[in-house]
């Protein structure tokens, strides 16, 4: 009887995940590819619905070409059995087994049943999410995250409205926007806290990415031709409407991040499409026991989590693009399959990969010291304004639970106000919360990824050997 390859779990198929895909598939290692969405790509190369019948998908990307590359790739490890893909698998939990792991998803947009498979190691692409701080009327319908408007427009074509203001801070605004512009919304304003001085003060860092200077400038340039004003140094103070948005105000901000008075103006506006950077999915990474470093997983030259077995790439090990996260991926896969199969990596197969790595490492690092949350963001922010929604819970409760009830960390602010016990277990207020009590963000130490129906939690999935 042949000698049974060893199988490696990637979880998410966007850039990393592809990336490692491609790497680890046809070296002596089966992939199964597992993700959450319909087709492969992830937030970055989200397709439209095929049912949609897109005639210029490629208008809706840069880097067309990489995508295509990626996809021609998996296509043909696909055919030669090399790869097995599992689409609208939404995994919540990973188990060390011994030996090797299982992987726990729930299917479909349902996510009522659960499957379960056995690899021998796991490669961990879960990519990041959109963190977004509280203000005065962000609950108001027509308030979406930047990074949602983007997805309805890749992959549903779908306009979030007909005038739009872009706000927050970080680079994925710029791509936002022009998007949106280009597809015919009018764009009223982009409103970015960053200063431009934290951009020279790191330029030595940035030159390090000519690349992505360059499309940085491109899509500066594409917003002057659409006639989208730019606002720099501001922030939105409120957003208002009774039903459903209707505009908001914007205000300088000075050095301090404090709004400059007589500045205010009110920009009318259907949607808000607002983000103030992305965070690292962890859930699963945590959940099996990895070490971080502060919000990302800690990994080693070659990927490797500290929990033997698994790799992490992409976002998950910190927010850096694309670009970073196709090297990681690429050099994650190819430690993959050799560790795998009993051998030792060659760090010179990843040489390039590596030095892609290390200078957009130090991009990403000085362009998120520059692009960091205005200051003060906390002092505007109303006793009335909820910064829990899934439970409704206000800023002002939450103050209270630090002032009067002495809650110091943010497990205490949760038992006491029930801030971070919905449906989101806190995946997308806990900043704001953590901002607003004054207490530094931790992991939240999650047993499952996801929320899981209790029947599957009765009835587990008796997951088959690896084949």
């Amino acid at each position: 009887m042949p000698e049974r390859s060893p199988v490696l779990a990637v979880i998410g198929a966007g850039p990393a995940g592809l990336a490692a895909t491609l790497a680890a598939a046809g070296r002596g290692v089966r992939v199964v590819l597992v993700d959450s969405a319909a087709e492969p790509g992830g937030q970055f190369y989200r397709q439209p619905a095929r049912g949609l019948g897109a005639r210029r998908p490629k208008a809706l990307h840069h880097q067309w070409r990489t995508w295509r590359r990626l996809r021609t790739g998996l296509d043909a490890r696909l055919a030669a059995g090399q790869v097995t893909y599992l689409s609208e698998h939404h995994v919540w939990c990973v188990e060390r087994e011994s030996p090797g792991f299982t992987v726990h998803a729930l299917l479909g947009p349902e996510q009522r049943e659960s499957v379960a498979l056995r690899a021998d190691g796991v490669l961990l692409a879960t990519g990041g999410y959109e963190r977004v701080l509280p203000f005065p009327g962000w609950t108001l319908p027509g308030v979406v995250t930047a990074g949602g408007a983007q997805a309805l427009l890749k992959g549903g074509l779908v306009l979030p409205g007909r005038t739009v203001v872009v706000a927050g801070t970080g680079p994925l605004l710029l791509p936002v926007a022009t998007g949106l512009a280009a597809a015919g919304a009018k764009v009223a304003a982009l409103v970015e806290s960053a200063d431009p001085r934290a951009f020279a003060h790191r330029a030595r860092s940035l030159v390090g990415a000519p690349a992505k200077l360059v499309e940085g400038a491109g899509h500066a340039a594409r917003l002057g031709w659409h006639g989208v004003p730019l606002r720099v140094r501001h922030t939105v103070l409120e957003a208002h409407g009774t039903e459903r948005l209707e505009s908001v105000t914007i205000s300088a901000l000075d050095s301090e991040g404090r709004p400059v008075p007589g500045s205010e103006r009110r920009v009318l506006c259907d949607t808000l499409a607002v983000s103030h950077g992305l965070l690292p999915h962890t859930d699963l990474a945590d959940g099996l026991g990895c070490g971080l470093d502060g919000v990302t997983v800690r990994v080693d030259e070659e990927q490797r989590t500290d929990v033997p077995g698994v790799w992490a790439a992409g976002e998950a090990t910190g927010i850096g693009g694309a670009a970073l996260s196709l090297a990681e991926g690429h050099i994650a896969g190819r430690s993959a399959a050799a560790r795998l199969r009993g051998t030792t990596p060659d760090p010179g197969a990843w040489a390039s990969a590596a030095r892609t790595r290390t200078r957009l490492r130090a991009f990403f690092a000085a362009l998120d010291g520059a692009y960091a949350p205005a200051a003060r963001w906390v002092e505007r922010v109303t006793d009335g304004t909820v910064v829990c929604r899934c439970e409704e819970v206000t800023a002002g409760a939450v103050r209270a639970a630090v002032g009067s009830l002495g809650a110091g960390d943010l497990r205490t602010v949760k038992l006491l106000t029930r801030a971070g016990m919905g449906w989101c277990q806190g995946r997308m207020c806990e900043p704001g919360v953590a901002g607003v009590a004054g207490c530094a963000p931790a992991p939240a130490r999650r047993l499952l990824a996801r929320p899981v129906p209790l029947g599957v939690l009765a009835e587990p999935a008796d997951p088959p050997p690896p084949q």
